[in-house]
């Protein structure tokens, strides 16, 4: 008998619970001794800061904020940016290092495969699209109503966290040096002018996300513009080369649990407010529930109602089932066939709409993923104290769109892509840490909006092709 293996989220919940833990029972505990001193003299930490260290030996702090309160009154302001880090690591109790290095190898592993995930995923997906001799109006009509859902499905998730603003305030344990960050360095017509690289191969190497997407876009659209042989052969290799980074990326989110295990138990021990910690996780998860049940419930029906003038309640009751199957599974791709199924059989929509509407929405459409991902850009903005200005959040908007088409229908997959949006915006991936402690549940409900908008999709296009429906007619 085959042994039944437990299910990612249970291990993800366990990892969670586990990271809790070992972070309250080894708290680390900071002081600066000899030993200490002689291993950042190894690590060649200047002399100056190591004198000015040795006026706090051989006294003992309880709290990450004691000893950064000492750090900052012993060290001048440039001396505590360079070196903070080091330092709060070799006079810390070691436990939390033995675990804490799996968290940070997890997070190494998503910056690894975010360039070729995301340069591979958009150059296909324009390149198929524009490949399409047949796209037409029927393509045209489906690639905009699926620009404007995300843009509504984005815009409403902006609206939740500027309103509710759930990372003011919070003391998340991030210690990074805000004045550093490149996205406080930049105006928005300098973000404007770097999305068009000087050096492809630059922006490669230092992930500047924003102009490798324009790259990408070029690319695969140009693709589509050359010799058929040529055109043929890119295509296969770059739809080839996306499938093996989604194997790839499937094999690293396996790991999710010890990534969230060794993120966990350094965010817990090194935060002396876990109150305040976990009421603001709590509030930001209900403003990306509010987001999503806002744009399912009202926004969704609307565009159902006003451009479909069908009932959007007779649609909902249909595709229920559906709709349940993409919360359990998280993957919009798995649950395509029932989509597809359903549509056609329950809805009335006729094959041909429903197989180019559904395919191509389970790919590009991510309406629940967009607005998630904008949320969780925000919220790590706002944690780490950081103002977007109106055109900074523009470029969020525009980031989360693009990454949003980019994001593969599978479970968590949005992780990487959110990867994506805090790269665009200069934020440190450390706080992506943090929101994966309650990914799982928002996954479930962004998948399920994610498959709702596409039977939206393929109900309004056959509207406007001028087909009627089943549930428009009365029993």
């Amino acid at each position: 008998m085959k042994k039944q293996k437990l299910a990612l989220h249970w291990q993800i919940l366990i990892a969670l619970v586990l990271g809790v833990i070992y972070g309250i029972v080894f708290t680390p505990k900071y002081e600066i001794t000899n030993d200490v001193l002689a291993k950042l003299e190894k690590k060649q930490v200047r002399q100056g800061v190591i004198d000015s260290l040795s006026k706090l030996k051989d006294v003992k702090y309880e709290k990450n904020k004691e000893f950064v309160l000492a750090l900052k009154n012993g060290l001048n302001k440039k001396q505590f940016n360079e070196y903070n880090k080091v330092i709060i690591e070799a006079a810390s109790t070691p436990y939390i290092r033995w675990v804490s290095w799996l968290g940070d190898l997890f997070m190494r592993a998503l910056k690894m495969i975010i360039v070729p995930l995301i340069l591979t995923s958009i150059i296909t997906g324009v390149a198929n699209i524009g490949h399409n001799k047949d796209l037409g109006r029927l393509g045209l009509r489906t690639i905009i109503y699926y620009t404007v859902s995300s843009l509504f499905a984005i815009v409403t998730g902006l609206f939740f966290v500027n309103v509710i603003k759930p990372g003011v305030g919070a003391d998340l344990g991030f210690s990074e040096n805000v004045s550093e960050l490149p996205i406080t360095q930049h105006s928005f017509k300098d973000t404007l002018l770097n999305i068009v690289p000087e050096n492809i191969f630059q922006a490669f190497s230092t992930s500047d996300m924003l102009a490798i997407i324009f790259f990408a876009i070029l690319f695969g659209f140009f693709i589509t513009r050359v010799n058929e042989k040529y055109s043929t052969l890119l295509i296969d290799f770059f739809n080839g080369t996306f499938e093996v980074m989604m194997k790839l990326t499937h094999f690293i989110i396996r790991f999710t649990p010890i990534g969230v295990f060794g993120i966990l138990a350094r965010v817990v021990s090194s935060n002396d407010n876990l109150g305040e910690l976990a009421s603001r996780l709590g509030i930001y998860m209900l403003v990306v529930i509010a987001g999503l049940m806002f744009h399912m419930f009202v926004t969704l029906p609307s565009l159902v109602r006003v451009f479909g003038k069908v009932n959007p309640f007779k649609h909902f009751k249909a595709m229920f089932g559906v709709l349940l199957t993409a919360f359990s599974t998280s993957s919009s791709g798995a649950t395509l066939s029932y989509t597809m199924d359903t549509v056609k059989n329950k809805v009335g929509v006729s094959n041909k709409i429903a197989s180019f509407t559904l395919p191509l929405g389970a790919t590009i459409n991510m309406d629940g993923t967009a607005l998630y991902e904008l949320v969780v850009a925000m919220f790590i903005a706002q944690a780490y104290g950081i103002h977007l200005t109106i055109g900074q959040q523009i470029i969020a908007v525009i980031t989360a769109l693009l990454a949003s088409i980019g994001a593969a229908g599978i479970p968590m997959a949005g992780l990487v892509m959110i990867a994506i949006v805090l790269g665009a915006l200069g934020l440190p991936l450390e706080g992506l840490g943090l929101v994966l402690a309650v990914d799982r549940v928002l996954d479930m409900l962004r998948t399920s909006t994610n498959v709702w908008s596409d039977s939206c999709a393929a109900v309004i296009i056959a509207k406007m092709e001028g087909e009627t429906l089943k549930i428009e007619k009365k029993k």
